[in-house]
């Protein structure tokens, strides 16, 4: 079978979007925006930073609740201190990654560590929000906490491609973190002069988000800076240049690459679309907005619970 007819093209490119969230700390945004509605199951990524710090300026996401959906959160660098109405804390540092299903909700609250607080420091990091199917929207709350030396790695043959892979499997590597749909998350980092084409399942939808410096991504080699991402089509068909949803994927290959003269690093996404109705209120992601005023009801009755301090 001949690679190249069942490469994904690259359907279009979007930039993202700097905006402030939570208690004023700013994050660049691909998704939702005007150019991509969702990535379907995901739901929202942001690229929290870099963001350098001085003593008494870092900022967070005080108290506020979830329910029906589940937050990735991956630190590149600093900490971040969270704790839920559950009774869980913890600290999150520099390649550590949480999985967080809210499924019936949660009231949560991630501030920078204190002594980022008080002494200043560096904070980047992603936090990406994927959906969850009707039969999993009020299971219980659940926790994956993965420090980063417990994170699988793998470099290609000739050294110029390493990958993070927190969710599925990449150069033989096999993520630890159970996910409740089919999902790709890798952390991609590519020397100069590196290519990887690296295998997305039948059904998975696909993006890459790069971060940093420049790749060149798809058959065609297309040009992706930091701060934008790649919408992969179906395996081996021309571009569509469809706009909302990222289209549901056959089989098929990403390529990811860089020229000789750039390095870059990026994120690779992939998941089965869920292909259900989405009712979104801010932070309650249901099916219909019944259930979503529901949630509210429940949060602000206090069934949700309250983060005990």
């Amino acid at each position: 079978m001949d690679m190249a007819n069942t490469e994904r093209a690259v359907t279009r490119v979007i930039v993202a979007q700097q905006q402030r969230e939570g208690a004023g700390f700013l994050v660049r945004r691909p998704f939702p925006s005007a150019g991509l509605e969702s990535a379907d199951p995901f739901l929202l990524l942001d690229e929290m930073g870099p963001a350098d710090y001085a003593p008494g300026e870092a900022v967070g996401a005080p108290d506020h609740p979830h329910r029906g959906f589940e937050t990735v959160t991956y630190m590149l660098d600093g900490e971040f201190e969270h704790e839920d109405s559950t009774g869980r804390k913890g600290t999150l540092r520099a390649g550590d990654v949480q999985w967080m299903t809210a499924g019936a909700g949660v009231v949560h609250s991630e501030m920078p560590s204190a002594r980022i607080r008080e002494e200043g420091g560096r904070v980047h990091g992603f936090q990406l929000w994927v959906n969850l199917p009707k039969r999993d929207k009020l299971i219980a709350p659940r926790y994956q906490e993965i420090p980063g030396a417990g994170i699988p790695e793998a470099t290609s043959a000739d050294g110029k491609a390493q990958v993070r892979v927190v969710a599925g499997e990449a150069l033989g590597a096999r993520a630890v973190i159970d996910t409740r749909t089919p999902i790709l998350y890798q952390h991609w980092t590519l020397r100069p002069g590196a290519a990887v084409l690296q295998p997305v399942p039948p059904g998975y939808s696909a993006v890459a988000y790069v971060f940093d410096g420049e790749a060149r991504i798809g058959p065609g080699g297309e040009t992706v800076g930091a701060g934008q991402l790649a919408v992969f089509g179906p395996g081996g068909t021309a571009p569509s240049g469809a706009s909302g949803t990222a289209p549901s994927g056959a089989s098929g290959a990403v390529r990811l690459a860089t020229d000789t003269a750039h390095s870059a690093q990026l994120l690779l996404l992939g998941g089965v679309p869920l292909g259900e109705p989405v009712a979104w209120y801010g932070p309650f992601v249901m099916n219909t907005e019944q259930e979503v005023r529901q949630a509210i009801e429940d949060y602000q009755s206090g069934r949700m619970g309250a983060i005990a301090r």
